[in-house]
């Protein structure tokens, strides 16, 4: 399975994707700078986190129009899987790859710590290796997390089943303690209709190795790697 990392100015989770991607059996990797109008023939797109373009005017606005959106939007639309991860996750609202879109926390400060999530479908390529209600813990760092649709938008996605993963206790409640931002119904990821563009805010790269304190995010690149391979 080939993957390519989008790499935009001031992104800085770049380089820990790659790694958790190079670590997956059968994965390699390739970055590829915002300014290219073309992509190499891959299996998986990857937009990282960081703050693109320092965030001006929207968390990854400015991000969603850089030459390379284009031909993700143009390989997302055949049906290449696509990525997004925190800072990726808003540029893919920003391009119209996903519905929604993403305010401050709801506290008005940057979010650092480990978050529990629970798994809302093993029935995708990301959470195959991840089993339905599921628990798992994966850090957030983020100012604009809060994420937010209207009403008609959160019926479909919920009756479409396009929530990937919400913010939980440790036992798995869906509840409002257990929200870090405010986010509309305690959503931390969700998928397009095909469920092939995953976007969530939380950092599996993070925790995808023993020396990082746990492994609960390699599960998400396993399940691409079976996947795609």
């Amino acid at each position: 399975m080939k993957a390519a990392v989008i790499v935009f100015p001031a992104s800085n989770c770049d380089r820990d994707v790659q790694v958790a991607l190079a670590k997956t059996p059968g994965v390699e990797p390739v970055m590829v700078w915002h300014k290219e109008t073309e992509l190499p023939k891959v299996d998986l797109i990857v937009l990282p986190g960081g703050f693109a373009f320092g965030d001006y005017l929207r968390a990854g606005a400015m991000a969603a129009h850089s030459p390379v959106m284009y031909e993700v939007r143009r390989r997302a639309e055949r049906g290449t899987p696509v990525l997004g991860i925190c800072n990726g996750f808003q540029v893919l609202t920003e391009a119209g790859l996903l519905p929604g879109a993403f305010l401050q926390n709801a506290g008005l400060k940057f979010v650092c710590k480990d978050v529990h999530l629970k798994v809302e479908t093993s029935q995708s390529l990301f959470t195959s290796k991840y089993e339905s209600g599921q628990v798992v813990r994966i850090p957030i760092a983020h100012h604009e997390g809060n994420y937010f649709a209207d009403d008609d938008t959160l019926r479909r996605l919920e009756e479409n089943g396009q929530v990937a993963f919400r913010y939980c206790s440790e036992r798995g409640a869906v509840t409002p303690e257990a929200n870090p931002n405010g986010a509309a119904r305690n959503i931390a990821g969700i998928f397009n209709e095909s469920k092939t563009v995953l976007g969530l805010m939380p950092h599996p790269e993070r925790l995808a190795d023993p020396a990082l304190g746990g492994t609960d995010g390699q599960a998400l690149f396993d399940s691409l790697a079976e996947a795609l391979s």
